[in-house]
């Protein structure tokens, strides 16, 4: 085994490492011998401005009409970046990579057999505010805002400044209602809010950290209430996983993400073990976006032990992607991407299974074998099919990039909207997790073709043995987005065993699904136990 010690490399805690890291990674041999990169412990700073910019297409992040003019979409600093790399495991031994300015935490890209591990990744003052309520009149309010931020007060508003962004408080107040409410009355309740200044008539400041701003009424506001403003175009990620097989995280601690914190992306046995993604201490927001996104993946993607608290969407999302058939050309289909959030990648490998589905009813209609694939531009991709082919104007599913999902022995904590959504043919088995206070349902099976057009039908998924502490509707949603009913979209789903303390709508719901099993489960407090809507084959027990 070859090691590679960074202190030898000039790498040592307390300075910043961000050229020599890079170098240093660079350097690493990619052949097929075992490596390990090892780290000394102690605290290693990273500046945006000391690496590379890379283009990163990655899904459900900042599509291109929301970059501004001076940007290039897609185009961003990565602190950790390792390419076509084989057989390394990195070890952080207890290091902390703390980084200054915007950018995208660590990218795995084309690698096999990789491990990282034992590490934490922070962000020094980042460009994420809070706000304290506290004190509120008939047409005022006060809030704190959080003397480590570097501001000023110029020309009636608060000026945020720190590394690589300047920003105005009441950047898109009057349109963004993507901020985060933490109440203060239990600040187990993370909702998404209305901008807190998007009525506010006029501002100033009466203390060196006390902004005072003036409202026709302040029903909705209470002392002790934290809101979170961000920017809310999901521009930077945490850790990407991209086109890999076999890749490890384990025992990581991420305490802010930009935007996703583990995504994983056209890859294959993915292992996300011991991560702790929870908030720095005196928050309640650890991540913009979704905790986790495994999409169109392959083999298995398993979580396992982890801790996820305060996420601005969804702890997991799994998921594949509806491709709508543009046009036909003898054997080839071209389809595209439909959401403006994802493309840029071929998701498509050669033997591959392309299964068509209608796009009202969601249920399969035929299938065909990729012979080739190749992505004419960002959002088309061109497909060469044995046997049949599809309707132009319908969707097509890659039934061969769906993974058998774990998710197991988790806490999930404070989600913004669903603990688990899943929309993923693979064998799916959710046990042993503990959901407390997520504010939309504690797990749903979605399916469109509409909106985001994630896919697709589940077709095995078990849950059992988890407690749902509180869940702000439903504690299980089986929901495909199908406007035509001809058949069951999913299929075997058991229900097993499971804890409901609090359910705000009814605990079990269920539409266009078959074989469906609600077993032995204790439902403590819910306004109704099930409802169903054109199910068939359901067992209540």
């Amino acid at each position: 085994m070859k090691e590679f010690n960074a202190w030898n490399s000039g790498i040592l805690p307390e300075a910043e490492c961000g050229g020599r890291l890079e170098e240093l990674i660079e350097s690493i041999p990619r052949d097929s011998e075992e490596k390990v990169l090892r780290f000394r412990k102690g605290t290693y700073y990273i500046n945006a401005d000391k690496v590379k910019k890379r283009m990163l297409y990655i899904t459900n992040t900042a599509g291109d009409r929301e970059y501004s003019r001076k940007e290039t979409p897609h185009e961003a600093p990565v602190a950790l970046y390792f390419e076509g790399i084989k057989n390394l495991t990195v070890d952080g031994g207890g290091a902390k990579f703390v980084l200054s300015g915007k950018m995208t935490n660590c990218v795995i890209v084309n690698c096999e057999n990789f491990v990282l591990k034992n590490l934490t990744i922070d962000t020094d003052k980042p460009d994420f505010h809070q706000l304290k309520v506290t004190a509120q009149g008939k047409h005022y309010v006060d809030f704190e805002l959080d003397e480590n931020e570097d501001f000023t007060f110029k020309k009636g508003t608060v000026i945020y400044k720190g590394d690589g962004f300047e920003a105005d408080i009441k950047s898109k107040a009057k349109v963004c209602w993507w901020a985060n409410k933490v109440s203060g009355e239990n600040r187990e309740e993370n909702v998404r809010a209305r901008h807190p200044l998007a009525t506010a008539l006029k501002l100033k400041m009466t203390d060196k950290n006390i902004l005072r701003a003036y409202y026709i009424s302040t029903n909705s506001f209470n002392v002790g209430d934290l809101y979170y403003l961000f920017d809310n175009r999901r521009q930077y990620a945490g850790i990407f996983i991209d086109n890999s097989k076999n890749v490890t995280l384990e025992n990581i601690a991420q305490h802010f993400n930009y935007s996703l914190a583990v995504v994983a992306q056209c890859s294959e046995n993915i292992y996300l073990e011991k991560l702790d993604l929870t908030p720095k201490k005196g928050y309640f927001v650890t991540s913009v976006a979704d905790f986790v996104q495994a999409c169109l993946c392959r083999g298995d993607f398993s979580v396992t032990d982890c801790k996820f608290d305060g996420a601005g969407d969804d702890c997991l999302n799994c998921h594949g992607f509806h491709f709508k058939v543009d046009s036909i050309s003898g054997n080839k289909a071209y389809v595209k991407f439909m959401h403006p959030q994802s493309h840029g990648y071929n998701p498509f490998r050669d033997g591959d299974t392309a299964a068509f589905i209608d796009k009202k009813t969601l249920l399969q209609t035929g299938e065909s074998k990729v012979v080739t694939s190749c992505l004419r531009d960002e959002k088309t991709v061109e497909l060469t099919l044995s046997g049949d082919m599809p309707k132009i104007g319908s969707v097509i599913e890659n039934v061969s990039a769906c993974p058998n999902l774990t998710f197991a022995r988790n806490e999930i904590h404070r989600i913004v909207t669903r603990g688990l959504l899943i929309t993923n043919r693979g064998k799916t088995i959710v046990e042993g997790n503990h959901f407390y206070c997520n504010f939309m349902s504690g797990i749903l099976l979605s399916d469109d073709a509409s909106s985001w057009y994630e896919s697709g039908m589940c077709t095995d998924v078990t849950v059992q043995n988890n407690i749902f502490e509180y869940c702000g509707e439903h504690g299980i949603m089986i929901k495909p987005e199908n406007s035509v009913h001809t058949g069951a979209v999913h299929k075997n789903i058991k229900i097993l065993n499971n804890t409901f303390k609090k359910c705000e709508k009814v605990c079990f719901y269920a539409k266009s699904s078959s074989d469906l099993q609600f077993i032995d489960n204790k439902v403590l407090s819910a306004p109704e136990l099930i409802k169903t809507e054109n199910c068939e084959n359901v067992t209540v027990k």
